[in-house]
């Protein structure tokens, strides 16, 4: 037997036992909960006992190897290589908010996963076997070989630095919003302590930590992802088979849909109450923004002067009732400032009031909406963001640096195979976690009365209010639909407690999510560090540095990274799912078309890959910056198109940039020619040596 298939059986053999391990100890919890044994608890040692057990992988694989810390050794096997790839790929967004987005845009949100898978098949037909073939460290590696001088290498570093941090800030944001809810520190607190169990996992041994930490996370995520849904839909259709039951359920949904619409029902008519108060507090928004653009500063004084008058009045009358007053004080601090603040403010509130007041969407019709033009405009921009997923997934360099990991091209090949069937699994199951967590929702919590809420909706309350709050707009004390606010990113981690599920399932979606967010949050930060240390200060600044040297410039600036990813997170930046989605339109923008180009068009050159790539990225970022409304530029759409799918435009940038760029100048030298012949058509018989 071979040495890589004597490994190959050892590794089976250990994750083996310890799957078996894992699955034994939720068992044990379960045990333990039954017993009475504290919830606050059981959540401590569910995810102390996670966090230690992957800081003993990352201790265990500790090196001081150069080609161990940035490519594991190039000796991973494929099936192995393919896990650690669905843990890098599975984060936070997926885990926790693929089902969430699902959940509030119905069919809409399939452009997620059909992004996100439709964008492996172009990874191993495009790009994985050449970039194996190839070999080296980086992304930038490649871009500096193939266009030649130090400038694509540059535009590389910068592109993979922003779009990782872009990404890590996402997965970082999940690792808080769990701790926070289940240890009951503050976020920002939550933010730091999550923060070490990442550095722990890549901070000694590097790629080689991180692969073998990811493949172990990967079993912990997949079964907490599982079994509730599982449990779920045995709980409502007798089926264990949750795809099989989706559509059952998907029935139910739409039946209760039906009727929270017809004003007709008794729970249709209090819908339309609802609604009718949420239209008012619309048109109260939308003439304050017309008032204010028509008197300006004189319009927001005036407005803030009646406010207070009103807080001076209520305090002045005897016996009045506290929470008036309260209120009355809170009007006064929340009123904005300036122009911009209130414009801002009350152009968001008019956007979520209009939603709350609109009829419910139908969760199971394409592109659903109340008129042709918006039915469009969903269309065009659920085509864009498929796009944008499928050529950001070909183009992440955190996913591509894991094929640089394999012994061989074919197993590069074999990797991309193994990784989808990991990440299909969650995927396909997703959509009908949705269903079941809107059933439920529907069934469970429309209709109940405000007096005996469950004790999750204070609990993520508590969190953070975007997340959840449930407000008696019309005072009657029954919970209706539109006074439910509940967060994308909240579905998966509740979804437990909304179905009454037991404790212990709770915890262990919450150890899920944190294995999908540390997994991902590793590569992207081995990714950022390796960039600066290899490509900047090993390949720029210092090519004579010793090996010693080299790693620990790596180590030191993950840690810095590290601690600023942690800082920009605490603020709270964006939600998960965008963030996420602008870091795909990134990469596709800076990398997709240099790259793709580069293997397969000889003539592009140096001079193309520079306006190609900067072009690209420019555009991309120019575009979300004047149309993301966190920025406050509020610039009008182009064709409609949402920022998060800046990615079209900045690909079609790129291209063209490449390509215009490359025929204008002097073809590339016959070296780099033959290079790209020799990446294009690798000799399988020999690549095991590359």
């Amino acid at each position: 037997m071979s040495l890589q298939l004597q490994f190959f059986s050892r590794l089976k053999r250990y994750y083996a036992l310890y799957t078996g391990g894992f699955v034994g100890f939720v068992v044990m919890l379960s045990i333990l909960e039954q017993m009475g044994v504290p919830n606050h608890l059981l959540g401590y040692i569910f995810l102390g006992v996670t966090v230690l057990l992957y800081a003993g992988i990352g201790i265990i694989s500790r090196t001081s190897d150069v080609a161990e810390y940035y490519v594991a050794g190039r000796r991973v096997p494929a099936f192995f290589n393919g896990m650690a790839i669905g843990a890098d790929w599975m984060s936070a967004a997926s885990f926790i908010g693929l089902a969430g987005t699902l959940y509030l845009t119905g069919y809409d949100g399939l452009a997620f996963v059909m992004g996100w898978t439709g964008g492996f098949c172009l990874v191993a037909l495009l790009l994985a076997p050449y970039l194996r073939k190839f070999g080296q460290f980086t992304i930038p590696d490649f871009l500096g070989a193939r266009y030649g001088g130090g400038i694509p290498r540059s535009i590389g570093v910068f592109a993979a630095i922003l779009c990782s941090f872009t990404y890590v800030i996402a997965q970082i944001y999940g690792v808080g919003l769990i701790t926070s809810r289940f240890t009951g520190l503050d976020f920002g607190v939550g933010v730091f302590v999550g923060l070490g169990s990442i550095l722990v996992c890549s901070f000694l041994g590097g790629m080689r930590a991180v692969t073998w930490t990811q493949v172990a996370q990967y079993v912990i995520l997949i079964l907490a992802y599982m079994i509730p849904v599982i449990w779920l839909s045995v709980k409502h259709t007798g089926n264990p088979i949750p795809q099989i039951a989706y559509g059952y359920v998907l029935e139910k949904v739409t039946a209760r849909e039906q009727v929270l619409n017809d004003p007709k029902t008794a729970d249709g008519s209090r819908e339309a109450e609802v609604r009718a108060i949420f239209r008012k507090q619309q048109e109260t928004s939308e003439a304050r923004l017309k008032a204010l653009e028509s008197k300006g500063a004189t319009y927001l004084a005036s407005e803030r002067a009646l406010l207070e008058k009103k807080a001076h009045d209520l305090k002045a009358k005897h016996h009045q009732d506290p929470s008036q007053i309260k209120a009355a004080d809170q009007a006064v601090a929340d009123f904005p400032r300036d122009l911009e603040t209130a414009r801002n403010q009350w152009r968001l509130s008019a956007e979520a009031d209009r939603s709350k007041a609109a009829p419910i969407l139908a969760h199971a019709e394409p592109f659903a909406g109340p008129d042709e033009a918006t039915r469009d405009k969903k269309r065009k921009n659920f085509l864009a963001l498929v796009l944008c997923l499928m050529v950001g997934t070909a183009a992440l360099p955190h996913i591509l640096m894991r094929f640089y990991t394999t012994a061989s091209v074919k197993d590069a090949r074999h990797s991309v195979f193994w990784a989808l069937l990991f990440i299909s699994l969650l995927y396909i199951t997703a959509p009908a976690l949705a269903v079941l967590a809107k059933y439920d929702v529907y069934t469970l919590l429309v209709g109940s009365s405000f007096s005996e809420l469950p004790g999750w909706v204070s609990a993520w309350a508590s969190v953070d209010k975007s997340l959840m709050s449930v407000t008696d707009i019309n005072h009657d004390g029954i919970v209706q639909l539109a006074e439910i606010t509940i967060g994308g990113d909240l579905i998966v981690l509740a979804t437990p407690e909304i179905a009454g599920l037991p404790y212990v399932i709770t915890a262990l979606v919450a150890a899920g999510g944190l294995a999908s967010a540390l997994s991902t949050a590793d590569g992207l930060m081995l990714t950022i560090s390796n960039s600066l240390s290899h490509d900047v200060y090993y390949k720029m600044i210092d090519p004579e540095a010793p090996t010693s040297r080299r790693l620990f410039i790596a180590k030191a600036l993950l840690l810095g990274v590290a601690v600023f990813a942690a800082y920009i997170t605490s603020k709270k930046p964006g939600d998960i799912l965008f963030l996420v989605g602008a870091a795909f339109s990134l990469a596709a923008s800076a990398f997709f078309p240099a790259l793709a180009l580069g293997v397969f068009w000889k003539r592009a050159n140096q001079t193309g890959a520079i306006l190609g790539m900067a072009g690209g990225l420019g555009m991309c970022m120019y575009y979300m910056y004047i149309t993301y409304p966190f920025f406050g530029v509020n610039a009008p759409l182009w064709w409609d198109i949402n920022p998060i799918s800046g990615g079209v435009f900045g690909m079609l940038t790129g291209f063209i940039g490449v390509i215009i760029g490359s025929l204008l100048t002097a073809e590339p030298p016959r070296e780099i020619q033959e290079m790209v012949d020799y990446v294009r058509y690798p000799k399988l018989e020999n690549d095991s040596q590359t």
